[in-house]
């Protein structure tokens, strides 16, 4: 005969029974006067029997916030919440608080009449299950009311969400470095100066090197470059410097027309997730002339006119189409050069490091966006819904928090 196993409502009773034993074993000097104020809001008063109520059905939910200084708390910005929907005429229809009391018990696989029932057996009033779930319905209807015109979510916004992910331990990097441009008929004096570079191991001799010979923004820095997160630099690049001590310099790397050396200065944990992308967009315009003045000066006005990728578009508008190449790649599947320049850049910055056709052509390469892996298969519409139920929450707390600076609150 096989044996009967007890349903999710019966496990339920059976936990809430066992907790609520518990729970009535406290509190016994506080239940001498159950309906005494513990605060008062304003003409508002919470009572000893609310906080007590709430703080048993917190507890049987096995819910955050559930110890006493909190649930007094959470009771009197339930007044506040109350007050004011109340002042501004805000109700909640039947159907709606119906419905809410019914997704609440859902989540337990009950009808709302088995979850009061079994709340009941522990001790905790229909009246309190209604209130905690009806006043948060309510307010969220006054939030939407009052906010959602405000709630603006951009392309950026949702952009910098699908760059974000959870998994692992970050790691970040200090990095210096060197980016030497190697045209063919200097490719053999470079490598070897490239080769006396790695050898160094003073940060003063190499920051020495890159401020005459990087071609870099940062040579100016003497090559020295911000703390980065590793996953942010070319997969090929992040063994390499995984491999360097402190002071130490990779290999030359040789990469289209240039050279490029790197030296850690530091490295360190985060405690922060570390992310990991599934695709980098970017885009490059290409101007002749290579690293001449005017070159670089047609790229300076270019950055000025620039704010996304979306407005090289004007900038290439009448000319060639090969000026302009944007696409969307898998990191592993970028360029060794151009992967280590757009490592640096965040959406909507650029860089000039770069040349083709054996340096004669200038390469304006800016970063669109990066996707987290996470994030690869992710809605774009669902993604719009998630920052919106945030924007919201903000305008939320805010309008609470003014609300309690203009109250009257004691606690008893």
């Amino acid at each position: 005969m096989s044996e009967l196993k007890p349903t999710p409502f019966a496990l339920l009773i059976r936990t809430l029974a066992v907790l609520s034993i518990a729970l009535l074993l406290g509190h016994t000097a506080a239940a001498q006067n159950l309906f005494a104020p513990v605060a008062r809001v304003d003409s508002a008063v919470v009572t000893e029997y609310e906080v007590q109520q709430r703080q048993r059905f917190l507890q049987l939910l096995n819910a955050p916030g559930s110890d006493r200084e909190s649930v007094i708390d959470a009771l009197i910005d339930d007044r506040l919440r109350i007050a004011e929907t109340s002042l501004l005429g805000v109700e909640l229809p039947a159907e709606a608080q119906a419905q809410g009391l019914a997704e609440f018990a859902a989540r337990a696989n009950l009808t709302t009449e088995e979850f009061v029932t079994a709340l009941g057996q522990a001790g905790v009033d229909r009246e309190t299950f209604r209130d905690f779930v009806s006043t948060q319905l309510i307010w969220r209807d006054l939030i939407r009311a009052r906010y959602s015109s405000r709630v603006s979510i951009t392309d950026d916004d949702i952009d910098r969400a699908l760059a974000q992910s959870q998994s692992g331990s970050g790691v970040r990097v200090l990095l210096s470095e060197i980016i030497i441009p190697a045209p063919p008929q200097n490719a053999a004096r470079v490598n070897a100066l490239a080769d006396q570079i790695s050898q160094t191991r003073s940060t003063a001799e190499f920051s020495s090197f890159a401020r005459r010979y990087s071609a870099t923004a940062s040579r100016g820095r003497g090559g020295q470059l911000p703390w980065t997160p590793l996953e942010q630099l070319p997969p090929s690049l992040q063994p390499l410097i995984l491999q360097l001590a402190v002071g130490q310099v990779t290999p030359p790397l040789p990469i289209p027309n240039a050279v490029a050396l790197f030296q850690l200065r530091g490295i360190e944990e985060t405690g922060a997730p570390a992310r990991e992308y599934s695709e980098i967009e970017y885009a490059a315009y290409y101007i002749a002339g290579g690293r001449s003045e005017a070159a670089l000066a047609e790229a300076a006005k270019v950055r000025a006119r620039v704010d996304t990728c979306n407005d090289l578009y004007g900038i290439a508008q009448g000319q060639p189409e090969e000026v302009l190449e944007r696409g969307t790649k898998a990191p592993g599947d970028i360029p060794q050069d151009i992967a280590i320049e757009l490592s640096k850049l965040d959406p909507g910055e650029s860089s000039t490091a770069l040349t083709r056709s054996n340096g004669e052509t200038l390469v304006f390469l800016m970063l669109c966006k990066r996707t987290a892996a996470a994030n690869a298969e992710v809605d774009r519409e669902t993604v719009v819904s998630s920052l919106r139920q945030r924007q919201l929450q903000g305008y939320s707390e805010q309008l609470l928090e003014n609300l309690r600076a203009n109250a009257r609150i004691i606690r008893q």
